[in-house]
């Protein structure tokens, strides 16, 4: 949220009927809280009941904004002179294309849109990551929004991502069904990939791979997002740490608040794309894979 000082301790500008943070650990644990339906913290660590309303809300967002965006560029396609955003557009969906070619040998009508959906929707969410760390807190506090919480980058919450690995999950499931047939698939989960003598050992095996390529997608995607924006919190620190007692320190703090968070905002597009193109391409090798015999 927009900082300030006051007395020395970090300050913040929040939405209605919210006590802003008193100090740098307040400050940090509130921007890594997420708006709940109770409008209170999570206390435990896995908890079903509890929806957090900021992740729906700015994942649908980004999605419904990428979809109008992909369709108005479809609406201004044309086969003379193409406009930038068109050769862009393009150039993506043929990377999409051939990615998903190489790797999925078998129907890809379905699979080729997913992949390039998946790449662009992420790419968005991640993005939200380099809006400054109080600006939407400020805007809460200009128009008296009734929020105490409030995260914007969809993959930086663990729900996020873990619930979209958890899709590709079942997406692979049905495709090794569809592919292999119910029989053929069991089949391959007792026998691979030792033989049907160790079928035990194969079906724990099998269910335990099934489950680490899920959980280790979402968390790929979580640990780095989570990880940068972790990161532009602390570099807000910098800049909110403003003390007329130590005028000289406050100035090279903020000067230094200005250079880093330019520095890592740069860095960050890289990781906001090759997160994204990494969660994309790791969805086409698990359902290239359940197209395939073991």
């Amino acid at each position: 949220m927009s900082s300030e000082v006051v007395n020395g301790t970090v300050g913040a500008t929040h939405g209605v009927g919210h006590t802003a943070p008193a100090n740098a650990q307040e400050y940090v644990v509130h921007h890594l809280t997420n708006l709940t339906q109770t409008g209170k913290k999570q206390k435990n660590i896995v908890d079903f009941s509890i929806i957090n309303l900021d992740t729906v809300f700015f994942s649908v967002l980004t999605g419904v904004l990428g979809l109008l965006f992909l369709l108005w560029v479809a609406r201004k396609v044309t086969s003379d002179v193409p406009s930038r955003v068109q050769t862009a557009v393009e150039s993506l969906v043929e990377m999409v294309e051939e990615q998903s070619k190489s790797i999925v040998h078998g129907d890809r009508t379905f699979i080729a849109p997913l992949a390039l959906t998946i790449f662009f929707w992420v790419v968005l969410m991640n993005t939200m990551d380099l809006i400054p760390v109080d600006l939407v807190g400020w805007l809460i506090g200009v128009f008296h929004i009734p929020l105490n919480y409030t995260r914007i980058v969809p993959t930086a919450d663990i729900n996020g991502p873990l619930g979209m690995s958890f899709a590709i999950l079942i997406l692979m499931v049905f495709y090794s069904f569809k592919i292999k047939g119910a029989g053929g698939f069991v089949r391959e989960l007792f026998s691979a990939p030792f033989g049907i003598k160790m079928a035990p050992f194969n079906l724990i095996l099998n269910l335990i791979e099934f489950l680490a390529k899920s959980v280790s997608l979402g968390m790929r995607l979580f640990g780095n997002m989570f990880a940068g924006e972790l990161l532009f919190v602390l570099i807000a620190l910098m800049g909110a740490a403003w003390s007329w007692d130590n005028l000289g320190m406050s100035i090279g703090l903020g000067l230094g608040h200005w250079i880093a968070g330019t520095i890592w905002a740069i860095f960050h597009v890289l990781v906001i794309l090759l997160q994204a193109f990494i969660f994309m391409m790791l969805t086409l090798v698990y359902l290239g894979q359940a197209h395939e015999a073991h």
